[in-house]
């Protein structure tokens, strides 16, 4: 009997289990990810509410976001918040995560920074909203009584409210962040420090060139998803503010829930959803292009 014929049906078999342990997954992944894509995808091509039939509009939808201010607001608020929360995240999770990475009871603190991750966002934006207050909020009143300083108004000054609810993500996020930085840093083998400390290099020196390269994968995993969820923030602004004062704290994903479950313009939510894949898309490829430059894998 041929060697092949022999080997045939093993290989039958590990496809028949292979398929077994994956296809939920695989289900999974055509049902809740990849068909929801490309229906949306086709929705943003289409005039549709929820009580009318569908009509195909071609690039209608698109033309009125670029049109719409709403949109444009939307834009700047959600690049704005990005431009603040993501720095802060890495920086003060990574400073925190260095603190952490050597003192006696890291998996006490690990846990105190953690629990803001797995609290009910709805909680949380509650509970800030009280601290946040303009005219009873403690902040402000510690800020007025030990500093005498005349704090804003935060979530009702136009210009305050993007930093406000910044704070509240960084307050709730820098746990998630400081976890992945802490695995990355002991991840690094001891020997590479101890000859840059053999070398006569400073705490400083040590950090910034091995320390810090070490890190690169990490520092890139983290600004992909810091990215990623900075674009689709929409809980805090939600139920903090609601968009508010005016279109000042409106964010991307508020504005495609606005127009599809306030204003029911599911075609023209579904152009805004996929402008912001193709954002996505575009920033996420290009932080691995350029990673190239600046990402170091121990090999």
């Amino acid at each position: 009997m041929p060697k092949t014929s022999r080997l045939r049906p093993r290989r039958l078999a590990d496809w028949g289990w292979g398929l077994a342990f994956v296809g939920p997954q695989l289900v999974g992944l055509l049902v809740f990810v990849l068909g929801p894509l490309i229906f949306a995808m086709v929705l943003s091509l289409m005039e549709w509410n929820a009580g009318g039939t569908q009509r195909f509009v071609g690039l209608e939808n698109f033309e009125g976001q670029f049109r719409s201010e709403e949109f444009w607001a939307a834009l700047r608020n959600t690049g704005y918040f990005t431009l603040l929360v993501v720095p802060g995240d890495l920086v003060c999770s990574l400073l925190v995560a260095l603190a952490l990475n050597n003192v006696r009871g890291r998996v006490v603190y690990r846990l105190l920074f953690f629990m803001p991750v797995v609290a009910s966002s709805v909680a949380v934006s509650v509970v800030w909203l009280w601290l946040l207050n303009g005219e009873f909020g403690p902040l402000n009143s510690y800020l007025r009584d030990w500093f005498g300083i005349d704090p804003p108004n935060w979530l009702v000054d136009p210009d305050w409210v993007i930093p406000a609810i910044v704070l509240v993500s960084l307050w709730r996020g820098i746990g998630f962040t400081m976890v992945i930085f802490l695995a990355g840093l002991q991840s690094i083998p001891a020997m590479l420090t101890e000859a840059a400390e053999i070398d006569g290099a400073s705490s400083l020196q040590r950090f910034w060139h091995v320390t810090l390269p070490m890190l690169s994968p990490t520092i890139l995993f983290l600004a992909v998803t810091s990215i990623i969820g900075s674009f689709q923030v929409f809980d805090l602004a939600y139920v903090m503010t609601q968009g508010g004062p005016g279109n000042a704290s409106r964010t991307l994903v508020f504005h495609v829930y606005d127009l599809a479950f306030v204003g029911f313009d599911f075609g023209a939510s579904a152009a805004a959803g996929a402008v912001l894949f193709v954002i996505l898309l575009v920033l996420t490829l290009a932080q691995l292009w350029a990673q190239r430059r600046w990402v170091h894998y121990d090999e």
